[in-house]
């Protein structure tokens, strides 16, 4: 007879099992929400994953989340500026949504927690895999979020930013946003705050026919914060998903991005930027899913690591076996400016339909000295040329955005990242 004994739970499962306990009867949501939680819950007391699961491989969540804080209701957090002028700001503060919400022409926004509490959100809450632990987290302590629906045809006159903030303890949040046919938006999610804290985060865009949508993920954590996020995104007949992702912070990061081009036509673009210094460690995970005939993507992921920073990029694409005439193309290059720094890139397609056009690469550097000499030898100081060049390897991507205004506020960022980590 096999006998196989169950692990012992880690500390941290263990405070996230006791803080459910704790938090169940303050949590809103009818009996279907609670039945979501409850299954939640079990997947967590399964454990967390661990690097034999291989969505998690390079990311061994068991062993790398060695504590849990306490929630804090105490703790006060403060909305930030927007990082562009004149934008409609949504602010969650530790956990809660905050403020009068805004009357937007062609735009309905509602308080997360009144969606739970009716339990018309309870099917959002399924998970979308075995492998899903974010998911599981932010399903079972969730309790608010902003719920935004744009309306057919709706082109908002100004962006929308979603600033989640924390200032230590737990935070839960949800940003689901439906986008309807033949509406343009531009949307900023802001992830930031102060404090130990663990942040779980999850962003659920549907896109219409003939929908575009520019969508900006900022994430500057402390390195003091375990910050774990989603986006998923199901896109429609001809719609446009532009993402752009800047990590430039946290202690422990995921990042995953679920897309689902299912419209014919649907174009995805992703531009990502992780700023990886100290002893930090940041993982994004994309999985993306062609699944009709005549969809497009590409992926391009610009990484600089410092000091001992371990980062990783992850990225599978599916083309489905009716999905012919998919173009998709996946690039990841990473400058390293430490011999202590590591970055590990997993690039995958999986290809069932014969007529496409895909193709991935990767590539890791260093700083090219034929460059830094060429911009000394003109007077130029050594630490402000290595700045130059590292600026100019991450600024391309940022530049293709082609939004002055988004432009200038991402590079200011980088600005700002560089002042302290350069």
């Amino acid at each position: 007879m096999n006998m196989h004994a169950t692990p012992q739970r880690t500390a941290a499962e263990t405070a996230l099992i006791d803080a459910f306990g704790e938090r169940l009867s303050l949590l809103p949501g009818d009996g279907e929400v609670m039945v979501k939680r409850d299954d939640a819950i079990e997947a967590l007391k399964a454990g967390l994953p661990t690097k034999r699961i291989e969505s998690w491989h390079y990311t061994d969540l068991r062993r790398l989340l060695t504590s849990v804080p306490a929630h804090d209701g105490a703790v006060q957090a403060k909305a930030i500026a927007p990082l562009l002028e004149g934008s409609t700001v949504l602010s969650a503060l530790n956990g809660a949504t905050a403020g009068k919400l805004p009357s937007i022409e062609g735009v309905t926004v509602q308080s997360l927690a009144e969606k739970l509490t009716d339990g018309s959100f309870a099917p959002a809450l399924d998970p979308y895999g075995f492998d899903d632990a974010i998911g599981a987290l932010n399903t079972a302590f969730v309790a608010d979020g902003y719920f935004v629906d744009i309306a057919d045809g709706t082109e908002p006159e100004t962006p929308l930013e979603l600033q989640n903030v924390q200032a230590g303890g737990q935070t839960h949040m949800r940003f689901p946003v439906r986008v309807g046919t033949g509406a343009k938006a531009t949307i900023v999610e802001r992830q930031t705050g102060e404090g130990a804290a663990l942040v779980s985060s999850v962003s659920q865009l549907v896109l219409g026919d003939d929908a575009e949508v520019l969508w900006l993920i900022v994430q500057e954590q402390p390195d003091t914060a375990t910050h774990l996020a989603q986006f998923k995104a199901k896109l429609g007949k001809n719609s446009k998903l532009t993402l752009f992702l800047m990590n430039a912070g946290g202690k422990l990061v995921r990042q995953e991005i679920i897309v689902d081009a299912a419209g014919e036509g649907a174009v995805f673009t992703l531009r990502g930027i992780n700023l990886l210094a100290g002893d930090t460690h940041t993982d994004v995970t994309m999985v993306l899913d062609h699944s009709v005939p005549h969809t497009s993507s590409t992926e391009v992921i610009r990484n600089v690591v410092t000091g001992k920073a371990r980062g990783v990029f992850q990225g599978r694409i599916n083309v489905a076996q009716y999905a012919q005439k998919t173009d998709a193309k996946m690039a990841c290059n990473t400058l390293l400016l430490s011999d202590d720094g590591e970055f590990s890139a997993k690039p995958e397609l999986e290809i069932f339909a014969d007529d496409v056009q895909c193709g991935h690469g990767a590539t890791v550097t260093e700083i090219d000295h034929n460059h830094l000499f060429y911009l000394m030898a003109r007077g130029i100081d050594e630490k402000t040329a290595r700045g130059l060049l590292v600026k100019a390897f991450v600024a391309e991507v940022i530049e293709e955005l082609e939004v002055e205004p988004v432009v200038e506020a991402l590079e200011a960022l980088l600005d700002g990242w560089f002042q302290t980590h350069g």
